[in-house]
C-alpha cells in the first residue's frame, strides 16, 4: 500500500483494533473507548475486511487472536507509539490551567505510602485536572499499559511490554511492624516464635521474605493475609502480631496508631519501586510533568 492508499484507511479503526486486541470482549472494548457496542461491532467488521482475516474468533467467553492479528498487532503498535508522540509533542501544557484526566496505576504500599504527598503537590500546581488511581501490581501493570487503562504506573515490576520505559524510585527496605508494649528488641527467635500478618492482593500466605528468612534457618507463621496495608493499623495494635512492610508504608502507618517500626533482625534482599510508562507518552508534555512529580515525590529521599 502506498502513501496515497493509506488515506482511505481510517486512523481510528487501529486504535478499536489495538483495544479489542487487549481487552477480547466486544463490551470491555466499548467502554474503554466510549463507543456503543454496535459501533465497535461495526469497526471490527470493516478491520477484517481491511486486512483480510477474521481477527478475532469466538472461543467461549472470548475472542481470541488469530496468527495475522498477533503479527498486525506487533507491527503496528510502534507505529501507534510515534504517532500518538508526534501529535503530543504539537500541544502545550500549563499545570496552572490544565483540565486533563491523568490514569495513574498505583500497587497499594505506594497509594498508601506515598501518594497522599504526590496528590497535595499535584494540586497545589494543577488545581482543575482529574487524577484517576488503578489498583496494580506486577502482574497486571503491564496489560493495564498496554491497553492505555493507565499512562503510568508505579510498583514493583517484572516482565513488561518491548515499548514500555521504567525508571527505579526508590529501593524497598522493609520495616517490621509492631503494637506490642515491649520496649525490647525483636531478636531472631522473637520474629520467627510471634503469629505474622501480610499484605497479599493474592491471597498467598509467603514471599521473598520468607526466602531470606530460610537463609538464616528461620520461618514465620502467618496467621492472616489481608488486601491492603490500611487494615494493618486496626489490627495491631495491642497484639503480638508482626507485619514486614516497605518502610514508606511503615511511616504511614505509624502515624497516629498506637505501633511502632522496627528493622528486621535479619537480612532482608531490597526490591525496587519503579515507575513505569509506554513510550507512546514519552513525549507528551502534560505525562512528562506528571512523572516529573512523582519522581520528585516518590523517590527516596536525598
Amino acid at each position: 500500500m502506498n502513501r496515497n492508499e493509506l488515506r482511505r484507511v481510517d486512523l481510528n479503526l487501529l486504535v478499536v483494533f489495538e483495544t479489542l486486541m487487549f481487552e477480547k470482549n466486544l463490551t470491555r472494548a466499548a467502554e474503554k473507548l466510549f463507543l456503543g457496542q454496535p459501533a465497535v461491532s461495526a469497526a471490527l467488521a470493516r478491520l477484517r475486511d481491511l486486512f483480510d482475516d477474521p481477527l478475532l474468533v469466538r472461543s467461549g467467553r472470548v475472542l481470541e487472536p488469530t496468527a495475522r492479528a498477533l503479527v498486525i498487532l506487533k507491527e503496528l503498535q510502534p507505529a501507534l507509539d510515534t504517532i500518538s508522540s508526534a501529535v503530543s509533542r504539537a500541544r502545550e501544557f500549563d499545570p496552572a490551567t490544565s483540565r486533563d484526566t491523568f490514569r495513574i496505576g498505583l500497587s497499594d504500599d505506594a497509594e498508601f505510602g506515598l501518594f497522599p504527598e504526590l496528590l497535595k503537590h499535584i494540586r497545589e500546581e494543577a488545581p482543575h485536572v482529574i487524577v484517576v488511581v488503578r489498583r496494580v501490581n506486577f502482574l497486571n501493570l503491564p496489560s493495564m499499559l498496554a491497553s492505555g487503562e493507565i499512562s503510568v504506573g508505579v510498583s514493583y515490576t517484572k516482565d513488561l511490554p518491548a515499548n514500555a520505559k521504567r525508571k527505579k524510585l526508590r529501593e524497598m527496605h522493609v520495616k517490621v511492624l509492631r503494637g506490642d508494649n515491649s520496649q525490647e528488641a525483636l531478636t531472631l527467635d522473637d520474629y520467627c516464635s510471634r503469629p505474622h500478618a501480610l499484605v497479599s492482593f493474592s491471597g498467598d500466605l509467603s514471599g521473598n521474605i520468607d526466602n531470606d528468612l530460610a537463609k538464616v534457618g528461620g520461618s514465620r507463621h502467618v496467621i492472616l493475609a489481608v488486601p491492603q496495608f490500611s487494615g494493618l493499623r486496626c489490627i495491631l495494635p495491642g497484639t503480638e502480631i508482626l507485619a514486614s512492610v516497605p518502610d514508606y508504608a511503615a511511616a504511614a502507618l505509624v502515624q497516629g496508631a498506637d505501633l511502632r517500626a522496627d528493622d528486621p533482625p535479619f537480612p532482608i534482599v531490597t526490591s525496587d519501586l519503579c515507575m513505569v510508562w509506554s513510550e507512546g507518552t514519552d513525549n507528551d508534555p502534560a505525562e512528562r510533568w506528571l512523572r516529573g512529580k512523582i519522581t520528585e515525590h516518590m523517590s527516596a529521599p536525598a
